[in-house]
């Protein structure tokens, strides 16, 4: 089994708490802890600014877990009671307030609230913006080097992440040796036979988002136990593929309506294609080819100031040809 490396991710806000010594208990509590700490840890990483206004009784009803059961929880931590805890979370994270947590503070303290498709825009810039900021170029550049020497890029995603991984892969193939998407149309069965042969030379990319799919946590587990470098992308240091990969790229999904949001996730994909695609001489040149191959078929003025002479053309023909029918 591949050892254990330390995820190489950047600097976001909810990455700095994640790397805080509260964040780095939870994180064991999430990997280590049974069901009942699990949920807690979780609902902890992805909500530090919401809990710090919860008291014990409305944070047990969000957990679905006892008054109890938390209050056992903060202790093991190393915290004398619930009020303990809740007061170090919001030391932790006053000064990386979140801009998504804060986009909902002020969406729900308006009122008169805008039409969900205004709110939907805003849930979408702030997620962008999120992740633009925890955006890490050294983290990029190893990525990016990775890709360029990589025997095959494996790319995987299922429900909606699939499409994303799609893109993706569209956008790779001009600059990677090989890419191969993993899930395509043809579902855990043709995802597990595309990954049969994956090992250290190669790379997987997963990009998961809520709901997350239990294929691709089991299939990504089984590209780690032959060595393969993973690169995940996903919502949350809580998502469950965050801690499966070597590299880390946080694309927050956060949406008042829908399940998740794949803006932030587009953004990121756009960024690491930018980075490949000017990361050396040969593949600027590619990129340059690229696009004088596809000019002849892309619709241009000059097209458009032609078609009027090819028209004119054929009308002239037929005109000739009915003439000589009389």
């Amino acid at each position: 089994m591949k050892k254990t490396a330390p995820i190489m991710q950047s600097a976001s806000p909810e990455l700095v708490f994640a790397q805080s010594n509260l964040g780095a208990a939870l994180m064991r509590m999430l990997q280590d802890g049974s069901s009942s700490y699990k949920r807690i840890a979780d609902f902890l990483l992805r909500n530090q600014v919401k809990v710090t206004a919860l008291g014990i009784e409305d944070f047990a009803a969000q957990c679905q877990i006892s008054t109890a059961t938390i209050s056992r929880f903060a202790r093991d931590i190393g915290f004398s009671n619930y009020a303990g805890l809740r007061n170090e979370i919001a030391e932790t994270v006053q000064a990386v307030f979140q801009p998504v947590e804060k986009l909902r503070n002020t969406i729900e303290s308006r009122k008169n609230a805008p039409s969900p498709g205004s709110v939907s825009f805003q849930y979408a810039a702030a997620n962008t913006e999120a992740a633009s900021q925890g955006m890490s170029e050294e983290v990029m550049q190893q990525i990016v080097s990775r890709l360029s020497k990589a025997r095959t890029v494996y790319i995987m995603g299922f429900g909606l992440s699939s499409h994303i991984a799609g893109m993706l892969a569209l956008h790779l193939q001009p600059f990677c040796a090989h890419v191969v998407e993993v899930v395509s149309y043809g579902g855990t069965e043709v995802a597990a036979g595309n990954l049969a042969n994956i090992n250290d030379k190669d790379v997987l990319i997963v990009i998961s988002f809520p709901r997350y799919a239990l294929d691709v946590i089991k299939l990504t587990q089984f590209a780690r136990n032959h060595a393969t470098c993973i690169v995940a992308i996903t919502d949350s240091t809580a998502s469950p593929i965050a801690q499966m990969g070597d590299y880390l790229l946080l694309a927050p999904s956060t949406h008042a309506v829908l399940p998740s949001s794949s803006t932030a996730a587009i953004a990121v994909i756009e960024a690491l294609v930018s980075n490949i695609m000017v990361s050396n001489k040969k593949n600027v040149e590619k990129a340059m080819l690229l696009t004088e191959a596809l000019s002849e078929f892309l619709h241009s003025t000059e097209t458009q100031t032609k078609l009027p002479k090819v028209e004119a053309s054929v009308s002239s023909k037929k005109k000739v040809s009915k003439q000589r029918q009389q």
